[in-house]
């Protein structure tokens, strides 16, 4: 994700090859429905830098209804400079952006290292928000999320994957201030074999794995009844955070558990035997000896047929 490229020098006026077009005399009208078309990433490193009504139109609060970072970030190699403030710095100006472009009307974030700093903007402006998508980042806290739980209560959808610190306390807040909440993704880091995040994790981080397994699966138990999608992979809960989760999510429909390293396939089998509607569940496939050897960390995906 580099820094976007610097506009196109300007065309020759004094050409007189053919007919030209003068696209800054496009209405503004026209200008959304074409910029509407394009990806978010497009809009940011094009059509902003033709003239200064490309720019009015770019910043249109009708094209920021969502902002999406989440497709640029997965098509990209993996970089260590993504852990560093200066990058942060950078995600966290253009979730301000987009905040303020949307004029309140915001319903889905989807970014990566972040900030408190960003997310306390959210919490301001954008009460309609919806998705919450904010994998891998290092600075954001139960403090920031504690202000989202508040003020961002219609949220239906969110992903905290890889923030170690958010902790319990944050699943608590969001679930007793967001009680449409159908997805979670808490997904952790492969602490198992942490030799594939070396090199583009800072080594502090991926070591600071949070531990708190079984006081998060109660928070999701308890707070959390309408979810129907969890993924927790790499969870250190035990068979008592898995029960506390089953018992209080009976609407699940899709549960993820690969690499959950403290359950066995009978303590799976015994707290999923109530989810009448569960259809999809991803089990770990290595099971535990005295050593804890594992035997392979390719998860299982299993489809369960309708009851």
């Amino acid at each position: 994700m580099d820094a976007p490229p610097p506009p196109p020098p300007p065309a020759d006026s004094s050409a007189d090859s053919g007919p030209s077009s003068d696209w800054a005399e496009l209405t503004h009208d026209c200008l959304i429905n074409v910029l509407s078309r394009l990806t978010a990433e497009q809009l940011w490193t094009g059509p902003m830098l033709v003239c200064k009504s490309w720019l009015r139109a770019c910043t249109d609060p009708v094209l920021h209804s969502a902002f999406d970072l989440e497709a640029r970030f997965e098509s990209s190699p993996k970089s260590i400079r993504w852990w560093s403030p200066e990058f942060e710095r950078r995600v966290d100006a253009m979730v301000r952006s987009a905040v303020g472009w949307s004029d309140g009307g915001l319903a889905a974030i989807r970014a990566r290292h972040c900030s408190d700093c960003a997310l306390d903007l959210v919490a301001e402006r954008c009460p309609n928000l919806q998705v919450l998508s904010i994998k891998s980042c290092q600075s954001v806290t139960d403090a920031s999320m504690a202000r989202i739980a508040s003020c961002c209560t219609n949220l239906r959808e969110l992903d905290i994957s890889y923030c170690y610190e958010v902790s319990h306390e944050s699943l608590v807040l969001i679930g007793r201030n967001c009680p449409n909440l159908k997805v979670l993704r808490r997904n952790l880091m492969n602490w198992l074999d942490p030799s594939q995040h070396e090199g583009v994790v800072p080594s502090e981080y991926l070591y600071a794995c949070p531990q708190e397994g079984d006081s998060e699966a109660a928070a999701i138990g308890k707070y959390m009844p309408r979810l129907e999608h969890l993924e927790i992979r790499f969870s250190k809960l035990t068979a008592k955070g898995l029960t506390s989760i089953c018992d209080g999510c009976l609407d699940l429909m899709h549960l993820d558990l690969s690499g959950c390293a403290y359950l066995t396939s009978r303590d799976i089998m015994m707290a999923t035997s109530n989810l009448k509607n569960l259809k999809e569940i991803i089990k770990p496939n290595f099971y535990m000896q005295s050593a804890f050897r594992i035997v392979d960390r390719r998860p299982l995906f299993i489809r369960i047929q309708p009851r």
